[in-house]
C-alpha cells in the first residue's frame, strides 16, 4: 500500500503515464465528458469531493506548468484565488466556457468530483521535472 501521494490508482496510473504537454481535467459534475476521454468519476454526493481539494491532491503530485480556465470564472474572484495559490507557478490561460468543453476532448483523463459550484472546472497541462 502506497505511504503518501496519489492513493486513488486511476489517477495515479494516469498521472504517471503523462508526458510534456499532456492534459487532464479536474471537473465539476456537470461538465460533459466526451466519448473516448477516460473518465475517472470520483464524485460521492452533491459536493463531495469538492473541486478544491481534488486540485490540491491532483497538483501535489503532478509537475504543471499551465492551466486553462473558463472565462466565466472570473466572476467568482474568491474561488479563482483558491485555484491561482495551489498553482501558483503556472502559466494560465483563459478561454470562452465552449472553447473550454473542445479542448476536453484532447484529455488524456477527466476527473468528475462532485463540484457544484459553476466553471470549477480546470485542463492541467503537463510539465517536466528536469
Amino acid at each position: 500500500m502506497k505511504k503518501h501521494g496519489m492513493l486513488n490508482s486511476e489517477i495515479a496510473a494516469v498521472l504517471a503515464r503523462l508526458g510534456h504537454t499532456d492534459t487532464i481535467v479536474i471537473a465539476d459534475c456537470g461538465l460533459p465528458i466526451p466519448d473516448g476521454v477516460k473518465r475517472i468519476d470520483i464524485s460521492l454526493t452533491i459536493g463531495t469531493p469538492g473541486f478544491l481539494e481534488t486540485l490540491k491532491a491532483v497538483v501535489e503530485d503532478m509537475e504543471t506548468e499551465e492551466i486553462t480556465l473558463a472565462e466565466e470564472l472570473q466572476e467568482n474572484r474568491t474561488y479563482l484565488q483558491q485555484i491561482e495559490d495551489l498553482v501558483p507557478e503556472a502559466k494560465q490561460q483563459k478561454v470562452p466556457h465552449e472553447t473550454f468543453k473542445e479542448l476536453t476532448k484532447n484529455a488524456k483523463a477527466v476527473i468528475r468530483t462532485g463540484e457544484t459550484t459553476p466553471y470549477a472546472n480546470i485542463i492541467l497541462h503537463a510539465g517536466v521535472i528536469f
